[in-house]
């Protein structure tokens, strides 16, 4: 997968382009009609739009939808597939986070709770 565009021009399949615009986390990404969301998110300049457990930066690394480091929300289903679904005008795509939340502060300490545990 290639964040360059073939120009009209010189596109040996005679295609016409029809842009689009999606949202991803409230900007503006264009593309053009028959891009998967991964295209548009690799044209606009976004190479990571997920983070994984360890708090890296994942984004299309098969390309394939095999792999799911390319995980996005869009129009409100999570867990979609950014390499594989095609970008439609007015997408709205939210990025995913998969890090580990910060453990819970431990519970303040009871006065006289050593003196109880020593008797």
């Amino acid at each position: 997968m290639s964040p360059r565009l073939v120009p009209t021009g010189s596109d040996s399949t005679g295609r016409r382009d029809r842009p689009l615009r999606i949202t991803v986390d409230g900007e503006p990404a264009d593309g053009i009609e028959g891009q998967t969301l991964a295209g548009v998110l690799l044209a606009s300049g976004r190479l990571a739009w997920r983070t994984g457990p360890s708090g890296a930066g994942r984004g299309a690394f098969c390309g394939i939808g095999v792999c799911f480091d390319c995980l996005v929300t869009v129009n409100g289903d999570r867990d979609v597939r950014a390499c594989r679904r095609r970008a439609v005008d007015g997408d709205v795509v939210r990025t995913q986070s998969r890090t580990r939340p910060p453990a819970p502060p431990a519970p303040p300490a009871r006065p006289g709770a050593q003196a109880e545990e020593g008797e």
